[in-house]
């Protein structure tokens, strides 16, 4: 079984940032104006801009899941979710489908999707192939849906997944937990970012004194 070190250091690893836009994360988005506790996104914001500054100074591929709806997408099933209280969450154009806090930089990669699992109909799993990326370092919103789904998906396509528990947020506690303990069960390994981050400089240190 490989250590979380090897599998972010031996194996290519890239960051994957789910869903951290205004409508699911900003206190005025669709979900915190309707009353969601997005308290924890303000908790898990200051490690995952930390994290994200490293990953550039490692040169660590980021890949930002920017989630839009528009009606084309729209299928009954789709639009009837959470009783339909989603239907104008994060609309193709509007404030709310914009990143909050970490944007993509010019050339880092970015992903949209249309439902909770960002392998749904979309380019990432060719973009992963093209990168050769065997690793997914899952962070952002919320934990235990687009995230974990994500996670879900990409550990069926054979991907190891380390999932971030302080750079990941839901909107209780008792569901952030209970995804952690059930990525930790069964699709791959729980850690934080300053374990990713010590792995990282540990691992350019040893390649500087070579």
């Amino acid at each position: 079984m490989k250590s979380i070190g090897e599998l972010i250091v031996e194996r290519k690893a890239a960051v994957i940032v789910v869903d951290v836009q205004n409508d699911y994360c900003h206190p005025e988005g669709a979900l915190g104006s309707k009353g969601s506790d997005v308290s924890g996104v303000a908790e898990m914001m200051p490690n995952l801009h930390k994290l994200v500054f490293t990953a550039r100074e490692q040169e660590v591929p980021i890949i930002f899941i920017q989630t839009f709806h528009e009606a084309a997408t729209d299928s009954e099933a789709w639009a009837t979710r959470s009783s339909g209280h989603s239907a104008m969450v994060c609309r193709r154009g509007s404030w709310g489908a914009d990143f909050y806090e970490v944007a993509p930089q010019t050339g880092e990669i970015i992903v949209n999707k249309h439902r909770y699992s960002a392998f749904i109909n979309t380019r990432l799993d060719s973009v992963l192939r093209t990168l050769k990326i065997e690793t997914l370092i899952m962070t952002g919103v919320s934990t235990n849906v687009c995230v974990e789904s994500t996670a879900r998906d990409g550990f069926m396509l054979d991907y190891n997944i380390v999932f971030l528990k302080d750079a990941c947020a839901a909107y209780s506690k008792e569901a952030h937990e209970m995804t952690l303990v059930n990525i930790d069960g069964y699709f791959g390994k729980v850690t934080d970012t300053h374990e990713v981050m010590g792995q990282w400089l540990t691992s350019r240190k040893a390649a500087l004194s070579l």
